[in-house]
């Protein structure tokens, strides 16, 4: 078998210039969509070039199914103290929750410095140092990858936003825990799954190409129980149309029965979920949870996300 020499290609060969050329390559919804499972959050487009004062930041971004501010700033160069500084003031400017800075090369002290940033945060900012690579096979055409230096750490920062309750704090690293093992669980399992960055919540939501609503995982520890739902934003209609097709819905996904259909009356949301009973306090199960959760998911996510309804 004869194996292809791995070739580094410069970025300014394929993108000449860093606003009309890499910005634009990236704000592709399939393009953000790399940069998206590299680190873990879903990236939503809102709009390139937005203005921040005096200033513009090259691409302003939403979280899937949480509305967070992102804001991602491109420079195709080695990185320097005058966008580090940039960041700080976008991030400011625009209120935003993840701040991603792409780079050709990270400087050390860059990289320390976003860390540093990282650990004496709370988790309401979140700073992504990430390289830019270009690679090529043989003379293939060339393939992008996001490199992750520098992330934010979660779990401590969940530790540390809670070291005065200890109660909380426990519970909080255990949701951490719990769902980041069921992200590594589902890699293997469940690769038609997209599991973003876990936080320390009871919930986890998982986009299913639908804006109008979402699927969403639960657990709950002290009831010795895991949940699947679909989450219906803001629109009683959508919910009644389903409701229309239980039957259907319930027979597709093999709980007859077994919803329960929660129109919410005086809020805007309303869900659809289910639920099995498991004994969490011990790890053992687990993996009999994160089984349940991944087929469960996978079941709604097919059920709903391209489900029409006549005119």
């Amino acid at each position: 078998m004869k194996i292809a020499k791995l070739n580094k290609v410069e970025l300014r060969e394929v993108w000449a210039h860093e606003a009309h050329d890499f910005t634009k390559w990236l704000a592709e919804p399939e393009n953000l969509e790399l940069l998206s499972d590299e680190i873990g959050i879903g990236i939503e487009l809102v709009q390139v070039e937005a203005n921040v004062g005096r200033y513009n930041v090259d691409i302003l971004a939403r979280e899937e199914n949480t509305d967070k501010k992102i804001i991602i700033e491109n420079q195709l160069e080695t990185t320097n103290h005058s966008h580090l500084g940039q960041l700080i003031t976008y991030a400011a400017g625009l209120e935003a929750e993840y701040i991603i800075w792409l780079v050709r090369e990270a400087r050390e002290e860059h990289q320390q410095a976003v860390d540093w940033l990282n650990e004496h945060t709370d988790d309401k900012l979140n700073f992504f140092l990430v390289v830019v690579e270009l690679w090529q096979i043989a003379a293939s055409d060339a393939a992008v990858k996001f490199l992750v230096v520098s992330r934010p750490n979660d779990w401590k920062k969940a530790v540390m936003e809670t070291a005065a309750d200890g109660e909380q704090t426990e519970t909080k690293t255990s949701q951490i825990e719990f769902w980041q093992k069921l992200r590594e669980f589902a890699s293997s399992k469940f690769p038609e799954l997209k599991l973003r960055t876990p936080r320390g919540q009871h919930w986890y939501d998982i986009s299913i190409g639908r804006s109008d609503c979402h699927i969403t995982l639960t657990v709950y520890f002290s009831d010795d129980k895991v949940g699947c739902e679909l989450y219906i934003d803001n629109s009683k209609e959508l919910f009644g149309q389903f409701q229309q097709k239980k039957d259907e819905i319930e027979k597709n996904l093999g709980l007859e029965g077994k919803l329960e259909w929660q129109e919410l009356p005086g809020r805007k949301a309303s869900r659809i979920r289910a639920y099995a009973p498991l004994d969490l306090a011990e790890e053992k199960n687990w993996e009999k949870a994160f089984q349940w959760l991944g087929q469960t998911a996978i079941s709604f996510k097919r059920a709903f996300s391209k489900l029409e309804f006549a005119e």
